[in-house]
């Protein structure tokens, strides 16, 4: 955003140079990235003069040059060629001397030397406006009035006044300072002084000659809806002081009308559009939405097809404008208008902000109604911009002011607390001053007490809504530099064994890209199409997109969006995992949990000359989760089916009754909703859950023990519900010391079996650390298993 030293003036009264202005600025946020020095004429003038020309005599070697001798204040009169036909003793000219730059209308600028023309010596250039850049006219010099003072600096003659533009980095959230207006409440409330608004006491309705019907349709899109007609106006150039303050921003000029109605945007902050009267068919303004596809020629000459969702201000025959992002062709100023509906209104944001990222235009207009303008402005910005207009091209108000507001947008009203204010800045600011900051604000304190301060904000400042908001209002405001660093810090040491997050994220990460997998970073914004309970969904009040109006309930989606931008680009062999969060709300509170995510689809290895690739399967996915766990040393976890509707099958590790993770096969609806037809395989964890398994575990050193192992093998014939969880729970709660291992490595199920039946063959691995285990122990063991699989698992043991 560009701003105008010059203009922040007539709002605030101010001796502050450019440069501590800046400082006040940054201070109070609204960081200057830049502060040039602007001049409204290129080159300032500087090294022209006012000069008077004694003599004009034709040049002895030319039909159409002159040779003139001029006086321009010094101790002798300069000879100066000039081919110009209107030159002529007795003028007041402008005059480049030697050594001078002039900066003309068009083509580079170039420096003044002492030459000869056709054998006459030339000591400067007798200026025509172009030349210097104080007009378009090259019909010969500029003559100025008998009473220019010879001598005079032509800057001081023409009083240009330099100029300082600033470059502000606004955020987002600082809708309010989108003017020169609202900046310069920012520093008046820094100052403790005053701001004062342009006069608009003077509008007054000359006839209602021109009036124009408007009719309201979509009231949601447009809130408040405010015009006027009027007649009689000259369009023409702009005059040089209106020309001068729109170049400092970098407006370009483009005539009277429009200048005002920019000149008001960047004043007030509050965007204006004037349409041709004569262009209005119907005589009748319609503020609506039109069928989807209609044709719609916009001001850049280009014909768009209109949303059925485009807000738009059309008339009984046709559209004018899309509403508050870019006008027609064919409805707005031109060199034959004589009469305006000049427009001042308060769109919807959500509705602005989605038609222009739809048609890809971007203008001062919709950047302003797309991050919130005051509701309030509407009508005293059409009294502004109606005195503007009349002062440029003439003309008289025709019409009465029509305003149509049926639902007026209430300030934001709460209770902030001294103590909440002296708790979050850190300091005990006294209650005087913090009150006088607030009220600076041009925030209304209805009512207060010796603890707190009932407000009411007014609808302008959309980011002030909490009583933290007003916090940081005051704090910045104060100042961040008044804000003393404590003297004394006051900490206790914690020795605790603790895992931290960070060491943990590092160490998953280490494991799994040794193993062949990319991390990931995913947007928590996504579409609420991914969403299978949009009532626990946290919704975002001003989407960007309909693709990003949610935060996301489940890291699968992000997942799988980018498994389809890389399959899409030949990439279908992926390993990926992601650490990110989830969020949800139930009962009006926010849940925020810590997720980690594994995705695995395509082949296992690269395709090689000796073996055919191999697609990847639940048991590598398996695999992975279980060396993850084993990795961080997370131990007594139940295996269950898994229940999410979002796995075509899978299983789900519990620890403690919550859930540790979830992994198997997505199933066929998710991966329709994100175009992937490739199988994918998925593990969730709650990483917030593994945080606190981890941090329980105690590392505890443990000699390889010297004595060996034993395997003995059992296959079973057991019902198909039972799952090989059951199995190893079993197996692990009848021996608890010795047995360190359950495996399964062979699965039957055929016609050869009895209904209902499958066969299942288990390893188990016995090994005592202490002393080699005889075959009677083995077999004590054995037993037990075979006894206990049979009673709780009706397993029957073949033989």
């Amino acid at each position: 955003m560009k701003i105008s030293y010059n203009w922040l003036k007539e709002f605030i009264n101010t001796d502050k140079t450019p440069q501590e202005i800046s400082i006040i600025l940054t201070g109070t946020g609204l960081e200057v990235e830049s502060l040039e020095k602007v001049q409204a004429i290129p080159g300032g003038l500087e090294g022209l003069v006012i000069g008077y020309v004694k003599e004009c005599v034709d040049h002895a070697n030319s039909d159409h040059l002159h040779v003139t001798k001029v006086d321009v204040g010094g101790p002798e009169d300069l000879q100066i060629v000039c081919g110009a036909a209107n030159v002529a003793a007795g003028q007041k000219v402008v005059v480049a001397v030697v050594g001078t730059t002039v900066y003309p209308v068009s083509g580079e600028p170039f420096a003044i030397k002492k030459s000869k023309i056709r054998g006459e010596v030339s000591e400067g250039m007798i200026c025509a406006e172009d030349e210097i850049g104080l007009g378009t006219s090259h019909e010969g010099i500029m003559v100025l009035d008998a009473d220019a003072p010879v001598g005079t600096l032509a800057k001081d003659y023409f009083k240009v006044n330099d100029d300082y533009m600033y470059e502000i980095g606004l955020t987002p959230n600082r809708a309010d300072a989108m003017s020169h207006l609202g900046t310069a409440r920012d520093i008046a409330a820094f100052l403790k002084i005053g701001v004062t608004r342009p006069d608009v006491s003077a509008f007054k309705i000359a006839n209602n000659n021109r009036t124009v019907e408007v009719v309201v349709e979509n009231e949601q899109a447009s809130p408040r809806y405010s015009g006027l007609t009027m007649t009689g106006l000259e369009v023409k150039e702009s005059p040089k002081w209106l020309k001068e303050r729109l170049a400092v921003i970098g407006v370009r000029s483009i005539n009277n009308i429009v200048d005002v109605t920019n000149y008001v945007l960047h004043e007030l902050g509050q965007p204006l559009h004037a349409f041709d009267a004569d262009e209005i068919k119907g005589n009748k303004v319609l503020v609506k939405n039109y069928p989807e596809g209609t044709l719609f020629k916009t001001l850049d000459d280009v014909e768009r097809k209109l949303s059925e969702n485009d807000l738009m201000i059309g008339n009984t025959e046709e559209p004018m404008c899309i509403a508050g992002v870019f006008g027609g062709i064919a409805s707005g100023v031109k060199a034959s208008t004589t009469s305006i509906f000049l427009e001042s209104a308060y769109f919807n944001s959500v509705s602005v902000r989605k038609t222009a990222k739809r048609h890809g235009l971007k203008t001062d207009a919709s950047f302003r109604f797309e991050r919130g303008t005051d509701p309030d402005m509407t009508v005293f910005a059409l009294k502004r911009a109606a005195l503007l207009i009349q002062q440029v091209a003439g003309g008289e108000v025709s019409s009465e002011i029509f305003d149509h507001y049926p639902a007026p947008v209430a300030p934001f009203a709460f209770e902030v607390s001294y103590k909440n204010i002296h708790r979050l800045i850190g300091k005990d600011i006294p209650h005087a001053e913090i009150k006088a900051i607030i009220e600076a604000l041009d925030i209304k304190v209805v009512s207060e007490t010796e603890e707190t301060l009932s407000l009411q904000v007014p609808p302008y400042r959309v980011d002030v809504t909490r009583e933290v908001d007003v916090v940081e209002e005051i704090l910045r405001i104060y100042g961040y530099n008044n804000i003393e660093i404590p003297t004394q810090i006051r900490a206790s040491l914690n020795n605790s064994q603790r895992a931290e997050k960070d060491t943990v994220q590092n160490q998953l990460s280490d494991l799994l890209t040794a193993n062949g997998f990319n991390e990931i970073l995913s947007n928590s914004l996504t579409k609420s199409a991914y969403s299978d309970n949009l009532d626990a969904a946290v919704k975002i009040l001003n989407p960007l997109s309909s693709d990003l109006d949610v935060m996301r309930q489940t890291m699968l989606f992000s997942g799988l969006e980018a498994i389809t931008y890389n399959q899409n680009r030949r990439a279908a062999d992926l390993k990926f995992y992601e650490f990110g969060k989830v969020y949800s709300v139930k009962d009006d509170k926010y849940n925020e949990v810590q997720r980690f995510s594994v995705f695995l689809t395509g082949a296992t290895t690269a395709e090689q000359w000796n073996q055919k690739p191999k697609p990847v399967s639940f048991y590598n996915l398996k695999a992975i989760v279980d060396s993850i766990l084993e990795r961080l040393n997370i131990t007594g976890y139940v295996v269950e089916d898994a229940t999410c509707k979002k796995l075509a099958y899978g299983l789900q590790y519990m620890l403690n009754g919550k859930q540790l993770v979830k992994f198997g096969a997505v199933a066929g609806e998710a991966l329709k909703k994100v175009d992937v037809d490739k199988e994918v395989f998925y593990a969730d964890f709650n990483f917030d859950l593994i945080l606190t398994a981890v941090r329980k575990n105690k590392i505890v050193y443990q000699e390889v023990s010297k004595f060996p192992a034993v395997r003995r093998d059992l296959s079973m014939l057991i019902d198909k519900a039972v799952t090989f969880g059951q199995l190893k729970q079993i197996a692990q709660r009848t021996e608890r010391k010795l047995l360190k291992e359950v495996s399964v490595f062979d699965v039957y199920e055929g016609d050869k079996l009895p209904a209902g039946k499958k066969s299942y063959a288990l390893s188990f691995i016995i090994q005592d650390i202490e002393k080699t285990l005889t075959d009677k122990a083995i077999d004590a063991i054995m037993q037990k298993l075979i006894y206990n699989l049979g009673k709780e698992a009706g397993a029957e043991i073949r033989k």
